[in-house]
């Protein structure tokens, strides 16, 4: 009976221990359910930051190389706009040089055609056109040898056009047509105004602008002749003809002045005597 009461007690120490023992091996399981539970709620974390962060970096991968292959096509883009501005650059000046030759051509043609007018001009001895259209044409691109030429020809044209309006002016003054004697000499002078028979034109100028009541454009011609004419014979002929035009326009000291740097200057002169005349008088007068 004791044994058994013993083994009944046995018994119940072991229940005992084995709820024990149950209840601290469910507070285990629990405890690694719990900490399966939150290593499994880490781990999701974890993934999704991984998840969250590989994104990013993708993200920013994408970008750095988008970026990157911007920067290589604005380059590229750069060196072809570069390389296009260069061409353009050429196309350019090279229609601006075939413009320009083209232009020379056509000028040479125009000049070559013209030359070949002019010197017609010349064979024919047609000195007024000749002399007209000059000016147009030594503006051309003509060689050097034609241009010696022309103008050889042209210095001869004035000068021969210049003798012939001095004749002219000199017949129209003997017969007293005073207005076409105006013309020729002016024409004389504007031919070649370096002739030598140039002074001589000025004088008869002079002369036939006095017969005109015309003093003061006189006045002008011979004060320039009688101070710096190649000719002593126009000088002291212009220098009379002076004193006398400010004797017109009544130019008493002036005029005193001029007739006795006359006599002073040609005392040898065939006009003397008038001059000693006329200075005399207007003494007398004035």
């Amino acid at each position: 009976m004791d044994d058994f009461g013993e083994e009944l007690e046995e018994i119940k120490r072991e229940i005992v221990e084995s709820r024990a023992l149950t209840i601290k091996t469910n507070n285990l399981v629990n405890g690694l359910s719990a900490d399966i539970h939150a290593i499994g709620k880490r781990q999701q974390g974890y993934e999704r930051n991984l998840k969250f962060s590989s994104v990013g970096f993708y993200a920013l991968v994408v970008a750095l190389v988008l970026l990157g292959a911007k920067v290589l096509i604005d380059a590229r883009v750069d060196a072809e706009q570069a390389v296009t501005k260069t061409l353009r650059s050429n196309v350019e000046r090279l229609e601006k040089e075939i413009k320009l030759l083209e232009g020379r051509e056509e000028a040479r043609a125009v000049a070559e055609r013209r030359a070949m007018e002019f010197q017609d001009l010349i064979t024919s001895q047609n000195r007024g056109e000749a002399l007209k259209r000059w000016p147009e044409l030594s503006k051309l691109p003509l060689s050097r040898a034609e241009r010696a030429h022309f103008e050889r020809a042209v210095e001869r044209f004035r000068n021969e056009m210049s003798v012939i309006a001095y004749n002219t002016g000199l017949d129209h003054i003997r017969a007293e047509r005073w207005q076409d004697a105006e013309r020729a000499l002016r024409s004389s002078v504007e031919n070649n105004d370096d002739a030598p028979h140039a002074d001589e034109a000025r004088y008869q100028l002079a002369r036939v602008l006095r017969t005109q009541n015309r003093q003061r454009e006189a006045l002008s011609l011979l004060l320039e002749l009688s101070e710096g004419a190649t000719s002593n014979e126009v000088t002291d002929d212009a220098t009379l003809l002076l004193g006398q035009v400010q004797l017109d326009l009544e130019a008493w000291n002036d005029a005193k002045n001029t007739l006795r740097n006359f006599l002073r200057r040609f005392p040898n002169s065939p006009l003397r005597f008038t001059a000693r005349d006329e200075l005399a008088k207007l003494k007398e007068e004035h």
